[in-house]
């Protein structure tokens, strides 16, 4: 069955951001608050679940966007293709009309430029192909393919993926094509973002305010019941943020 769809926009909030439009009919409003380890549904194809780690303990929140890519496309904003104008999520969600925004990037010093590749079919941020083997996919140029991907490089041929998506985000893997964490353990923490795919195709949306290492929240992510595929980071520290507003 074919659903409508809207459009899951990428924007820039001194980094790259990943936004929702909302929805131009009424939803459903979430309990509140919202009750632990359970998805609320925000809108059909649009859930918001608040995990705890280790889960069932009173530890830390990891908040988890689900989105249905039968019912949502994504879409690459930049500031630097919008007059290099910087906003907050907030701002972008009302300047758009959107229900969602998170980082889609880390970003360079001039707080406009990804750090590596970032391109959609109409704007290049940064053409730079870097070493970092995860890139999330969209926008397919045919039919044959996901609607959304991200492409392990040492999975995946990305050579020939390439040709298939009009739009490409490169960033550092979190977990690889066979499951696995492959982020080295490290004493740093922080706030994290972090963009994944399940096993039933939907784009996870991941957010915690909570410090962690990236290794040990891969650990919790990998045992959260979200049936992670793939995940990648996008964003640590203050930067990393998630609005949701539908």
């Amino acid at each position: 069955m074919k659903f409508p769809t809207r459009l899951l926009r990428f924007g820039l909030l001194m980094g790259l951001l990943i936004i929702v439009p909302a929805a131009k009919t009424g939803v459903a409003q979430p309990k509140s608050p919202l009750a632990p380890n359970t998805w609320q549904q925000l809108e059909p194809g649009l859930e918001l679940g608040g995990f705890t780690s280790p889960p069932g303990s009173p530890g830390a929140v990891i908040n988890v966007l689900r989105i249905d890519t039968q019912r949502f496309e994504l879409e690459l904003l930049n500031a630097s293709a919008h007059n290099d104008v910087l906003l907050t999520p907030k701002q972008w969600a009302r300047a758009k009309g959107l229900v969602a925004v998170i980082n889609a990037s880390m970003f360079q010093a001039d707080l406009v430029t990804s750090v590596s590749l970032m391109r959609t079919e109409h704007h290049t941020n940064n053409s730079y192909q870097s070493g970092d083997k995860a890139i999330l996919a969209f926008n397919p140029a045919a039919q044959q393919v996901p609607r959304v991907k991200i492409i392990d490089r040492q999975c995946d041929d990305f050579d020939t993926w390439k040709k298939q998506y009009k739009t490409l985000i490169q960033s550092i893997r979190m977990i690889s094509c066979r499951g696995r964490n492959v982020w080295t353990a490290q004493s740093k923490k922080s706030s994290i973002s972090a963009v994944a795919m399940d096993r039933l195709g939907n784009v996870l949306f991941i957010h915690t305010e909570d410090e962690f290492s990236v290794h040990d929240l891969i650990d919790v992510l990998i045992d959260l019941p979200l049936e992670i595929s793939q995940a990648m980071y996008v964003e640590g520290g203050p930067q990393a943020q998630l609005y949701v507003g539908s």
